[in-house]
């Protein structure tokens, strides 16, 4: 059951770092693996937004989809992603974006996953890993770009 997580101090604001992850459509254009993403539902309800998204995921010649929902929480800064359908037993990911003492924020990431099959995460697992741990670092990279 591979687990990471990190707390990155950024030079953002938390609701800079929020826009930013809650801009799924444009993963792919930098986010490691991510070859698509499209939304296929959005809702309001509660002053909280829910997404539901197919993410395709690539390395060499595996490609895989898979359905989350993702639920953006703009008063408590808080990005909560849930597992629906595609390669995994679960997924869980949580964003959350904490002010910083004087300038910038917290970026707090975590996720949790699990392949339904042994073959699979033998084959993706360790490269999963790597790029769950990449992603911290194309987000910041991405937010120099956009807010400097």
């Amino acid at each position: 059951m591979p687990q990471f997580e990190t707390h990155r101090p950024v030079p953002h604001t938390p609701d800079q770092m929020f826009d930013l992850v809650s801009d799924v459509e444009h993963y792919p254009e930098f986010l490691p693996l991510c070859e698509a993403l499209s939304v296929k539902n959005r809702k309001e309800r509660d002053g909280k937004e829910l997404l539901i998204a197919d993410m395709t995921v690539g390395y060499k010649a595996i490609r895989e989809t898979f359905t989350t929902q993702v639920l953006l929480n703009r008063a408590e800064r808080v990005i909560d992603v849930k597992y629906i359908d595609g390669p995994f037993r679960y997924l869980d990911n949580r964003w959350r974006f904490v002010e910083a003492e004087g300038q910038g924020c917290t970026v707090d990431f975590f996720i949790d996953y699990e392949f339904k099959s042994r073959i699979l995460g033998a084959l993706m697992g360790s490269m999963f890993d790597r790029a769950f741990r990449m992603f911290t670092d194309a987000f910041e990279k991405r937010a120099a770009t956009i807010y400097g």
